[in-house]
């Protein structure tokens, strides 16, 4: 890897792709287990509320909470270390590992960011790993806003809304796509079967824990802790 180009990109863009990052059959390892734990029909997480205002329809799963080894062995990559390094800088911290569901004919999610955008230096990033191949037939391509990183706040406006400068990606199986907390960012819609991807968030030193716990949508700043609305945005 060059590390200093790859860091280079993501700063500039706010999100980085990088094809074949991992071992095709550890992501089939992987995949059997997310799969699992999913089974045929999962439940939403998020109260119909939630759903219906962000129109995001994803399934979260916190694996480690669990005790699923894999999960703390992919973590340890030291390939993945050190390209976190090289972004974050020294004494960044993980976070947490999701595992994101989102089953056929589902809505994926809206444009959003992971934590309000205020200060440019809190923010978190998602290492995202995809076990399976994404686009195409089955939907659910991941779309960003090159450099709005920079830009500050989202946009108010219609959650699922196309821009013209939106970069569209289709990862495949093995893929590692590196998200800055403060990209406006969105999953398309599923158009059959399923849609599995794993975010190993983390984030640079000194950004406290809770920095996940309000995204900004298009129509709303949103507590995950709470469940509340915190900003109606119109």
């Amino acid at each position: 890897m060059n590390l200093a180009q790859i860091r280079q990109d993501f700063w500039q863009q706010g999100y980085v792709e990088l094809l074949g990052f991992f071992d095709l059959d550890l992501m089939d390892e992987l995949q059997k287990i997310i799969v699992q734990h999913y089974a045929d029909s999962p439940d939403f997480a998020h109260s119909q509320d939630f759903l219906d205002k962000s129109v995001t329809e994803v399934i979260p799963w916190f694996p480690q909470q669990e005790g699923v080894k894999l999960i703390d062995e992919i973590e340890q990559d030291k390939h993945l270390i050190a390209l976190s390094t090289a972004i974050l800088g020294e004494g960044w911290k993980a976070l947490y590992c999701m595992a994101m569901f989102s089953k056929a004919h589902s809505k994926g999610q809206a444009w959003h960011q992971d934590c309000p955008p205020e200060d440019s230096r809190q923010f978190n990033l998602n290492r995202l790993l995809y076990t399976m191949d994404v686009g195409g037939d089955l939907g659910g391509e991941v779309l960003v806003m090159p450099a709005s990183h920079k830009v500050g706040e989202l946009s108010v406006g219609k959650p699922d809304e196309d821009f013209k400068e939106q970069i569209v990606l289709r990862p495949k199986k093995g893929t590692l796509i590196m998200i800055h907390g403060h990209t406006w960012h969105r999953v398309l819609p599923i158009k059959n079967h399923y849609r599995v991807s794993t975010n190993f968030r983390a984030m640079p030193a000194g950004t406290p824990d809770n920095i996940t716990d309000i995204a900004v949508y298009r129509n709303m700043r949103y507590q995950f802790s709470t469940g509340r609305v915190l900003e109606e945005r119109v």
